[in-house]
């Protein structure tokens, strides 16, 4: 029986919780140069671990252009038309005390069926572009608190040059989202111009979605007391016309 399991295609042998390793499966290992490795955890949480560490590295990626960003805890996905200023807007939020995953491209990948992660391409790891000065390494000029290898991809921000024609929304009531490893990530689109300070705007863009996922709505808030206010009126009109 060992030496159908130590065959050339056999990438190693794993022994949990510290078992001792019969000389059979010694003599058959090395026979076959199958390597046996040995760990004091239990079959449970070692097949556990492994499940997860193989579906992370064995996930169809793709790339996305764009910026990650960790804010506040939460992965935000800066994406925008090219000089839009969202290398900017992330070096900023560096400077807020945030963290930079990934700039220019981030590979993307699905972790389960509710859940996208984003991560830097080797190349292009710790590093960002800014137009004017170039390319500089994040970690050595700000330290290692602000960079991170991947994040959870939670709410993507749509960074588009001002238009004065075009249509914003003002009150917070459109829900739009973004497909990505078809995955439907919330989104929202941010106009920028000049003298508007991006970051503090991404900043509450941010602490406006959590305060949603928790159940503080200030749109809804909003059009509760808008209808109560014209419930009212409209009561107090009825009572002027009866007297």
């Amino acid at each position: 029986v060992f030496e159908k399991i130590c065959q050339k295609q056999t990438p190693c042998l794993l022994v949990s919780r510290n078992l001792p390793v019969p000389s059979e499966l010694k003599e058959a290992a090395e026979a076959a140069g199958t390597p046996i490795l040995i760990s004091n955890d239990t079959t449970t949480y070692l097949m556990s671990m492994i499940t997860q560490y193989l579906a992370v590295k064995l996930a169809e990626r793709s790339s996305v252009h764009g910026v990650l960003v960790e804010v506040f805890g939460m992965g935000v996905l800066l994406t925008g038309e090219s000089g839009v200023g969202k290398s900017e807007t992330a070096l900023a939020l560096v400077q807020h005390g945030h963290r930079l995953i990934a700039d220019d491209r981030v590979d993307v990948y699905q972790r389960d069926h509710e859940t996208v992660v984003g991560e830097a391409p080797r190349i292009l790891k710790h590093l960002m572009e800014i137009r004017g000065i170039g390319i500089i390494d994040v970690l050595k000029l700000f330290g290692i608190g602000a960079i991170k290898d991947e994040t959870d991809i939670s709410l993507v921000i749509n960074l588009t040059n001002w238009d004065s024609k075009a249509n914003y929304d003002r009150l917070g009531f459109q829900e739009n989202t973004r497909i990505i490893c078809g995955i439907a990530v919330p989104q929202v689109t941010i106009p920028v111009k000049v003298g508007r300070n991006m970051e503090n705007i991404v900043e509450v863009a941010v602490m406006n979605f959590r305060a949603k996922a928790m159940g503080f709505d200030a749109a809804k808030t909003f059009d509760d007391n808008l209808t109560s206010l014209i419930a009212e009126n409209t009561e107090e009109e009825k009572r002027g016309e009866k007297d």
